[in-house]
């Protein structure tokens, strides 16, 4: 029984005991772990996808054209422009192979942060024309500080930052002005298509309620904009602005406690923010405080064992869905257009999200069922098609979209992106190598 379900039936002990015992239960079967007898090799599975990935991983770089003055990155297939989280990920994908490589994560930083106007607003798509607004003036995701900081450390070069630390500070100062919310001390997503989960269930898209929702996802990667920007400070040499920033990610870090996160539950909601209600949908973005070490141990661990690995929530067959199945939207429909289908399907970023959290909190057969899992997947598409989809079938294992129907003249166009984290993923765990894991907070 959920507990929602529970509470409003009934506030008996009975009700509430039951509802433990469930949870224990399903606690216990999460660190029971998985079956793995009837996974392929984590070796052989790598090999596959390193000589797959070494095909296909140069396609997501582009050489400096028109607007963007340095090579630059994209989910090559379908999308040819440069985005804020997509660049975010392939960027931090290359970074982790090698150190050299971490000058395409730099150069995405540089040239995002150049793109910011006087106000601070940078738009999350960039072309070889120039910034491109979509679906009104949405700001780029807070990612920047972060890949800065990510390449900087692999690079071990942190000048090239003063060039663009005005810029950076101004798009943080944006973002405070227009989607921080002072009463409840969290951020909100001007609607679901600004946080990149196009039809993420737990936001919305109504034109009429803009703003509405305070957002977990929202705060947890601003926070991590902020412990990003408070490293960056101290090796820039300014220490007051340092103190700031690390004092500013920790009082979001407790309000994400404060008002987000629900013990009885075990789980990080969304809330209104006139009414404080509580949006009770269980998506991919619940989790990312895990990822960023929000929680506890002894809390992740429960949260994680009674939501994530649930195969009646989150987990399925072939990795983590991006909404929970029981949840009455729960789809696998293969839409790219106006909206990409974060109701459902697997996305690559978002599992990667989770495996760092299974591994910090110590599940490690779980990531590393997780990390063969998703190879798997991703050979077996590209032994299909040649490439990959972006999203993929959480019940079949199948690859969405984009279809040959959705790609440009009839032909599949195919995805490369943020799918190359899954390389990273199987190596830490197969080779104990490459284990980056984004770590921004010191």
């Amino acid at each position: 029984m959920r507990y929602d379900v529970c509470v409003r039936k009934s506030r008996s002990n009975a009700c509430i005991l039951g509802f433990l015992l469930v949870d224990v239960i399903a606690f216990a079967s999460g660190l029971s772990g998985v079956d793995s007898s009837r996974q392929p090799s984590g070796a052989k599975t790598l090999a596959t996808l390193s000589t797959n990935f070494a095909r296909l991983a140069a396609q997501t770089i582009r050489p400096a054209q028109g607007y963007i003055k340095h090579d630059y990155l994209i989910p090559a297939g379908y999308y040819p422009q440069m985005w804020d989280w997509d660049g975010f990920f392939i960027g931090a994908h290359w970074a982790n192979q090698g150190p050299a490589d971490a000058k395409y994560l730099r150069d995405w930083a540089i040239s995002f942060a150049s793109s910011a106007d006087a106000s601070g607003y940078v738009a999350g798509c960039i072309t070889t024309q120039g910034p491109r607004p979509l679906f009104g003036k949405f700001s780029m995701k807070p990612f920047l500080a972060q890949g800065a900081l990510l390449a900087a450390r692999r690079l071990d070069d942190y000048s090239w930052i003063a060039a663009i630390w005005p810029a950076m500070q101004r798009i943080a100062e944006y973002r405070d002005q227009t989607q921080f919310d002072p009463r409840w001390g969290l951020y909100f997503w001007d609607n679901a298509m600004q946080s990149g989960a196009d039809n993420n269930a737990a936001l919305t898209n109504d034109p009429k309620d803009r703003g509405a929702i305070l957002a977990v996802d929202a705060s947890v990667y601003a926070m991590r904009e902020y412990q990003a920007m408070g490293v960056i400070a101290q090796h820039l040499g300014h220490p007051n602005a340092a103190h700031r920033y690390e004092s500013k990610a920790e009082s979001i870090r407790e309000a994400l406690l404060k008002n987000l996160w629900s013990s009885q539950d075990a789980m990080f909601w969304n809330r209104r923010r006139d009414n404080g209600q509580w949006v009770r949908r269980m998506s991919y973005s619940n989790f990312t405080p895990l990822f960023a070490g929000v929680l506890p141990r002894s809390e992740a661990r429960r949260m994680i064992g009674r939501h994530l690995l649930n195969p009646d929530e989150m987990r399925s067959l072939y990795g983590f869905r991006s909404l929970a199945k029981d949840d009455p939207d729960f789809n696998n429909r293969a839409i790219i257009n106006p909206y990409s289908n974060w109701r459902g399907p697997i996305w690559i970023n978002a599992n990667y999200l989770d495996w760092i959290a299974l591994r910090r909190y110590g599940f490690r057969k779980q990531a590393y069922w997780l990390a063969v899992s998703i190879a798997a997947m991703l050979n077996r598409d590209i032994a299909k098609w040649g490439s990959m989809h972006e999203d993929y079938n959480s019940e079949t294992g199948d690859g969405l979209a984009p279809t040959p129907a959705q790609s440009p003249g009839g032909h599949f166009a195919g995805f490369v992106g943020w799918n190359l984290l899954a390389q990273d993923m199987l190596q830490c765990e197969v080779e104990h190598s490459h284990c980056m894991m984004l770590q921004v907070d010191r």
